[in-house]
């Protein structure tokens, strides 16, 4: 009883911590940019707003940390959550090491969607550039599991279904540009692709938080189920767990989290893919506390290249999928080599 009494008293212990570092690395976020704001001036701007604190704040850096810099931060730390959330739960599924949420081609599905919208016009107007990301990205998601279902083939049927359809839509999406696009539609479209936090605002971060969170809660609800998936199927349904309920549920969730991010954000890479790995050399595979610990390193990790997506180059914003792919492949090549990958 003490030994169980003590493991929950350092767990939540170690959540407080964690959650400390976070909001430090979102205060420091706000910070940084091409004007320098010291990160008390953030912290009073902060407590201004939520709790009337009357703070003297130049009306000016109170503008640029709420209305652009926080909620920036605020979005990259879901976006982040989210997609190291999906790719733990994807590669215990799977049991595909190289599993990430861009597997079953919701990233290319959305890109599909957002250049609809934008270069053809797909809605009279009426949908946004993020609803028609979304829409899309649900398509692919549609295509995808129509095809795997087809196949019939388990979990290598999803996984080559999600190829097959990423390849589909990214060629979708070319065949928009090239034929439909002008130079500054062909310019922004590319930047989005590739990422872009620069259009985020908090009616973004209120969509975004929500999903990681409420997410993150179904994900941990079915984390013993995970544990079971680590011994295959077979075994997962020896004891007692419902398969095919799980597998829709958890599949559902991972494409929800990453379609909502991706209709934000645009398409990120590495993030769902290392990120888990990362996690799992101080965790192991018990996902109770893996998927917690993947969705605070993932949110560290999305809001550190945020930041040196805007201080790298002086006086220009590099897309932030930039960045992470710039870490995450060095990062996955070193676990890669080190073996872990593939155990």
């Amino acid at each position: 009883m003490g030994l169980v009494r003590s493991g929950v008293i350092g767990r939540i212990s170690a959540g407080g911590l964690a959650l400390m570092l976070l909001l430090a690395v979102l205060a420091f976020a706000a910070s940084v940019g091409e004007t320098a704001i010291p990160v008390p001036t953030v912290i009073d701007t902060i407590a201004n707003h939520l709790w009337d604190a009357g703070n003297a704040v130049n009306a000016i850096d109170a503008g640029i940390i709420w209305n652009y810099r926080l909620s920036r931060a605020v979005v990259a730390a879901a976006c982040g959550a989210a997609l190291a959330v999906s790719g733990a739960v994807l590669q215990a599924l799977l049991r595909n090491s190289l599993a990430d949420p861009y597997l079953l081609g919701i990233s290319a599905g959305a890109s599909t969607g957002a250049v609809s919208v934008v270069i053809l016009g797909l809605g009279a107007g009426m949908l946004g550039l993020s609803l028609g990301a979304f829409l899309g990205a649900l398509a692919a998601f549609a295509f995808v599991t129509l095809l795997a279902w087809q196949a019939g083939r388990g979990t290598s049927a999803i996984i080559l279904a999600g190829v097959a359809g990423s390849q589909m839509f990214n060629a979708l999406t070319a065949y928009i540009v090239t034929k439909s696009a002008s130079a500054e539609q062909a310019r922004g479209i590319m930047f989005w692709l590739l990422g872009n936090l620069s259009g985020v605002r908090w009616s973004d971060a209120w969509l975004a938080l929500p999903v990681v969170v409420v997410g993150l809660v179904v994900c941990l609800w079915h984390a013993r189920a995970l544990d079971a998936f680590t011994f295959g199927r077979d075994s997962a349904a020896s004891l007692g767990v419902p398969v095919r309920r799980v597998y829709v549920v958890l599949i559902a969730t991972s494409a929800l989290m990453t379609a909502v991010m991706v209709s934000i954000v645009g398409s990120i890479g590495f993030v769902g893919l290392v990120i888990p790995h990362a996690a799992r050399f101080f965790v192991g595979n018990n996902h109770g506390v893996l998927l917690p610990l993947s969705a605070v390193i993932g949110a560290l990790f999305m809001v550190g290249a945020d930041v040196l997506s805007r201080v790298i180059v002086p006086g220009q914003v590099l897309p932030i999928g930039v960045i992470t792919a710039l870490i995450g492949a060095p990062a996955f090549a070193l676990i890669l080599c080190h073996g872990r990958v593939l155990r």
